[in-house]
């Protein structure tokens, strides 16, 4: 039985910890036997995590990487997740928040001496709230995190009888997707999640894109035409010249093994799913596609939350671009300082703490 005594305990209180042997039966009887005692109760799911948040041991963010390691599938999960909940991005906040106070203290002493309120020659101030707010920029434009939590989507596209389904089953190793050579089998879109090379991925097969022969076929055509508009990654398996415009597309050179496909066009990659020839190179293609797109895995990368309180304390900063009213300024720089509140979990973050810590596991 060990003791760990607040404030240094993991949640900020005072804290006992039972180790026994792990046998069921042993655990069901101690479980018991503090259950017999007034007042104790099992934790609810996060709960532990939850004190540790509201008595300051961690922040909002810390708790966010808690629970995404918690849920990581794959090793680019785990390292993200890893890099949150160690508090990185908690210390890069808390730099941020001291040259913020230091501007929001010019701007107050500013107020009191300048009898015109006026920043005039004080050119520090606004050059120091440029020089932050372009630095959250560079932040906001990093990969960020949804992409790395949900998956790459790489969507599969082209026209009918193109071979789509077909290489999504020699990806996967599985018969995830009918094949026949009827063509429009595929009716609506097939999502496949796995992982490559470390990478989650969402492979997505849709169906052909033609001039549908029924409504079922219509609807199927145009969830296929949002999807490829959606796609982080094409593989475009029609003709090439019909290739969509894609930032990342790959064009594929789909039944290489049959006589009347030909040569492979050049820029595309020759596949066949029936032997597998090609899909090694395939891959390694989708892998260094997806890969850009991800943040690199010794980077902290920013969760919608996180991305749109950092931009709100960006829009702050960047009301102080011209000389002007300084009570107008000191009033930007303190919106931005609630920003970085709304941030961290300090204030204003009341509706999003049932959802996250619901999502830990019992007694965490």
């Amino acid at each position: 039985m060990l003791r760990f005594a607040s404030p240094a305990s993991s949640t900020g209180e005072d804290v006992v910890e039972f180790q026994c042997h792990g046998g069921r039966a042993v655990v069901d009887s101690v479980l018991s036997a503090l259950a017999a005692i007034d007042g104790l109760r099992p934790a609810q799911p996060g709960e532990f995590t939850r004190r540790a948040f509201e008595n300051g041991r961690i922040d909002l963010t810390e708790a966010e990487g808690l629970a995404d390691l918690i849920e990581a599938e794959t090793n680019s999960q785990r390292k993200a997740a890893l890099a949150l909940a160690e508090g990185g991005l908690r210390k890069q906040i808390a730099a941020w928040q001291e040259r913020l106070l230091a501007l929001s203290a010019r701007a107050e002493l500013g107020i009191d001496y300048d009898e015109e309120d006026v920043l005039g020659a004080d050119l520090g101030l606004q050059r120091g709230c440029a020089e932050l707010e372009a630095e959250l920029r560079d932040w906001l434009a990093r990969p960020r995190a949804e992409r790395l939590k949900d998956g790459v989507r790489v969507v599969v596209a082209g026209p009918p009888n193109a071979g789509k389904s077909s290489l999504l089953n020699a990806i996967t190793g599985d018969e995830r997707a009918i094949v026949t050579d009827i063509p429009g089998t595929t009716r609506d879109h097939i999502e496949v999640p796995l992982a490559l090379d470390g990478i989650p991925l969402l492979l997505t097969d849709t169906a052909g894109l033609r001039a549908a022969e029924d409504q079922v076929e219509a609807i199927g055509v145009a969830r296929a035409r949002a999807l490829v508009e959606a796609a982080d990654v094409l593989l475009w398996l029609g003709e090439p010249n019909d290739a969509p415009d894609h930032a990342h597309l790959i064009k594929v050179h789909a039944k290489a093994d049959l006589p009347e496909r030909g040569q492979r066009p050049p820029g595309s990659v020759a596949v066949s799913s029936l032997t597998g020839d090609g899909l090694g190179a395939l891959l390694k293609g989708v892998s260094t596609e997806a890969r850009a797109l991800l943040p690199a895995e010794d980077a902290i990368a920013l969760n919608r939350r996180q991305a749109a309180h950092l931009a709100e304390a960006a829009a702050a900063l960047a009301d102080v671009a011209q000389p002007g009213d300084l009570v107008l300024i000191a009033e930007s720089l303190r919106c931005a300082r609630a920003a970085f509140d709304r941030l961290t979990g300090r204030a204003g973050v009341e509706d999003v703490l049932d959802a996250l810590f619901g999502r830990f596991c019992l007694g965490k």
